[in-house]
């Protein structure tokens, strides 16, 4: 019969103790291992990044903004007096003279107002007639009085004398020759004074009597001639060589014109210049005279800054242009263009493509390839001075070093790529 051992029994359980202790460590010192590990990298396809090498040397400093050709002759046609459009003769695009009619419009009240205006003159003229009739007659009444005041006057002058010898022959009284001379006295004063008011009468009174009847014919006539104009002007003129460009609101016809209203801008194709819009950030650096590149698209034509605007519209200063070589072809008013004005050029500095997320005189944090290409970390880098395409590196990077100018957004949190 078998006696069984108590000691064996222990021994058992003192195994399993043991082995059950050293799992718990291996599984404890494990799980500290893995929470020590950094996590994979994520993987990003190097084909689809973009990227470029810091280099040192000359930059260009060049801002670009886009905009449209304009002509530097524009005329604008405004409607002179208010109408409804009938006809339109000339489409934009056209070759037009100063004399060509681009529309007509019509205006009933205007001919009834000529009509008025025409009478108005007719009666002022007759009015002037009748007045100059009238005091030619006065005139000549004036001029018969002061004949017989003439005649009066020699008559008691001549008597006077006669008195005056025969007084000298005591034929008469003392008293008959004083009354004699007395008479011819104020015979020539009467005279004096009528040959005053004849002179004053001719000088004075006629021409203004007839001064102030000429002025209302005058402004009768002026009137009417303004309203022949403001008729003459619905049939709507260019004005000048050119051509016919698009107004901002399209006039169509039976459409209600008011004064001041533009129904056509003439333009001359041959002098144009373009207008761009520069980002205000960049805007600062512009000066003019300032040498630029306007492209049209079909070509490209050298210029010069000759106009900046003094205000900010949407975010953009308007920047004029000036062309001086022969225009491409094809290239007109209203043409899209896109501009490059050189700013600067810096000479031995470090610079770099510039990153979507980079900006004058700003900080940034971008990834820069490390072990051979294989991997990318995030690396703060101080740019200075920007350029449309390149910015100058002023710390963070160095000669050779590779970054990444693509937008990197979806990447913040992470500090370490792998590329592939």
């Amino acid at each position: 019969m078998d006696i069984p051992r108590k000691s064996a029994k222990r021994m058992k359980m003192i195994r399993r103790g043991v082995i059950a202790t050293v799992g718990l460590v291996v599984i404890a010192a494990v799980t500290v291992g893995l929470s020590r590990l950094e996590p994979a990298a994520p993987s990003v396809d190097r084909r689809t990044l973009w990227l470029d090498t810091v280099k040192r040397g000359s930059m260009l400093r060049q801002v670009r903004g886009v905009g449209t050709l304009v002509s530097e002759d524009i005329l604008v046609v405004p409607a002179l007096v208010s109408g409804r459009v009938t006809y339109i003769r000339v489409l934009p695009g056209a070759i037009v003279d100063a004399n060509t009619v681009i529309l007509e419009l019509s205006n009933p009240d205007l001919e009834r107002e000529l009509l008025d205006a025409t009478s108005q003159l007719n009666s002022a003229k007759a009015r002037l007639s009748a007045q100059r009739t009238s005091l030619q007659d006065q005139l000549l009444g004036n001029e018969a009085s002061l004949a017989q005041y003439q005649a009066s006057c020699d008559e008691a002058r001549l008597r006077a004398e006669v008195n005056q010898k025969q007084f000298e022959q005591d034929l008469i009284p003392e008293l008959e020759l004083t009354l004699s001379q007395t008479n011819a006295e104020r015979a020539k004063r009467l005279l004096e004074i009528n040959k005053r008011r004849f002179e004053m009468f001719e000088k004075e009174t006629v021409p203004a009597q007839l001064a102030e009847l000429q002025e209302s014919v005058s402004q009768a006539e002026s009137l009417c001639e303004l309203k022949r104009r403001q008729i003459e002007s619905l049939k709507v003129r260019a004005g000048t060589n050119g051509v016919l460009a698009q107004v901002k609101d399209k006039i169509e016809p039976g459409q209600q014109i008011a004064p001041g209203t533009v129904l056509a801008r003439i333009t001359n194709p041959s002098r144009l210049k373009a207008q761009l819009k520069i980002p205000e950030v960049q805007a600062r650096d512009v000066l003019i005279g300032l040498l630029a590149e306007v492209d049209t698209y079909n070509g490209t034509v050298q210029g010069a800054v000759s106009r900046i605007d003094p205000t900010v519209i949407e975010g953009n200063v308007t920047v004029d242009i000036t062309l001086n070589g022969a225009l491409p072809k094809g290239a007109r008013p209203d043409l899209s263009v896109t501009g490059t004005i050189e700013i600067e050029r810096l000479e031995d500095a470090l610079n770099v493509g510039r990153p979507v997320s980079a900006s004058s005189e700003g900080v940034s944090e971008l990834f820069k390839v490390v072990e051979e290409g294989k991997y990318a970390i995030r690396t703060r880098v101080r740019f200075g001075r920007v350029s449309v395409s390149t910015i100058e590196v002023l710390e963070g990077l160095d000669v050779g070093d590779e970054i990444i100018l693509s937008d990197m957004s979806q990447w913040d949190g992470q500090d370490r790529l792998r590329l592939k």
